[in-house]
């Protein structure tokens, strides 16, 4: 039996334990106590994240293993794709399935870790039906409960948000994968998440569903999705508007608070530690909490132990932005009307000849260079060695739940 260690002992291990890896990220703190990032750059931000990149993989190593000789053929080539002749389909995927499998190999890739989302959830593969490879993801769940640039441009009050919530989702992940990143694949993955599939099939599953609080039927329609650039200000998010309609409208940014700078070797003993306490939030989120559970637990030790809970303030601003799938989502949301309007929602295919003639074909004929893309690439960012020497410049797309 392991001995038991002294709760002063355990407070003094977290406190070094987090002072060391701030400073190995750079950060220095502001006169409030808050952190202050050591720039805003993008390279900077992908150094900052590559501590937690590492850890994912390292702990992913076996099912990458396994999974790898499997599911590669499913990653293109350069040599793969035709610009002209890529033809994007939805698949919605269940758990359980190779495709998840795919769904979960896939996204080892991104620069900015993966969050598994809360609540409902629905995940879709992105397939280019011309050579049957996989062009990127999409991701969407429960948002976060309290955004502020999102609420004031609907006008939420808290009751309001309380109620209506359930009309509107979060895309946590949402993007493209080489070689379709260089033919602006993202921009095309994004606007999708506006498609009357994605409409479609979140009518098909969370229609008639009771909710776990009230037990009563919601009838929800989704009307709106919310994403967050993984990166600050978004170079794919951006100017997303296709056939005269903008898919995807800036809302702002976050604030700049998060979790994303405590590893999880740090997060364990604060687990620990509250158990130690018998604190509630050692046992895990409750519903309701959704993504905040882990950023209330992070503070709560933290004032245990005598850390300001400023720490948590890690000043990287991420940029909010809305697809409003209907053309009343404001009003949907903050109940003036109640039957939302589809007038001008598309469909994949309809969305994915638009975006070949303004992205993809373009791109593909300024840089030529898509073609040298091999699928030893994509292996070689699965590995945690790897990662260790480089920071690639992969698709600054959502890739981490932001709290």
């Amino acid at each position: 039996m392991r001995p038991t260690i002294p709760l002063f002992t355990l407070e003094s291990r977290i406190r070094r334990a987090l002072r060391r890896h701030l400073k190995e990220l750079g950060f220095t703190k502001s006169a409030d106590g808050s952190l202050v990032p050591p720039s805003n750059g993008k390279d900077t931000l992908r150094r900052m994240h590559r501590a937690q990149r590492i850890e994912r993989l390292e702990a992913e190593s076996q099912f990458i293993a396994k999974q790898w000789p499997l599911l590669r053929q499913y990653f293109a080539a350069g040599g793969d794709v035709v610009a002209n002749a890529i033809t994007p389909e939805l698949e919605l995927i269940e758990s359980g399935t190779w495709q998840s499998d795919l769904f979960r190999l896939a996204s080892l890739t991104w620069s900015v870790p993966v969050s598994k989302g809360y609540g409902r959830r629905m995940r879709f593969l992105v397939w280019d039906r011309s050579n049957d490879k996989l062009i990127g993801l999409i991701a969407l769940g429960d948002p976060v409960f309290n955004l502020s640039v999102r609420d004031k441009y609907i006008g939420w009050s808290a009751s309001d948000r309380k109620q209506r919530l359930v009309g509107m989702l979060d895309a946590f992940v949402l993007g493209s994968l080489p070689p379709y990143n260089r033919l602006l694949g993202g921009k095309l993955v994004a606007a999708l998440i506006r498609s009357v599939e994605v409409r479609d099939a979140f009518r098909s599953r969370y229609h008639t569903t009771k909710g776990i609080i009230s037990r009563k039927r919601k009838h929800a329609e989704l009307v709106a999705v919310t994403t967050t650039s993984a990166l600050g200000r978004s170079s794919v998010y951006n100017r997303v508007r296709l056939g005269g309609v903008t898919v995807l409208r800036q809302l702002g940014y976050t604030e700049g608070w998060g979790h994303f700078h405590i590893p999880e070797a740090i997060f364990t003993d604060v687990r620990a530690y509250l158990r130690r306490r018998r604190h509630a939030y050692a046992k895990g989120f409750n519903f309701g909490d959704g993504p905040n559970w882990r950023l209330r637990a992070l503070r709560h030790a933290m004032s245990l132990i005598g850390l300001r809970p400023e720490l948590l303030r890690h000043g990287v601003r991420r940029e909010v932005f809305v697809a409003e799938l209907a053309t009343n989502a404001r009003a949907i949301l903050n109940g003036t009307r109640k039957r939302p309007k589809y007038h001008d929602l598309l469909t994949v295919a309809e969305i994915s000849e638009l975006a070949k003639e303004r992205w993809l074909i373009p791109r593909a004929e300024r840089c030529p260079d898509f073609q040298t893309h091999t699928v030893d690439q994509i292996e070689a960012m699965l590995s945690a060695d790897y990662v260790h020497r480089h920071v690639h410049n992969a698709d600054d797309t959502n890739q981490f739940g932001v709290a």
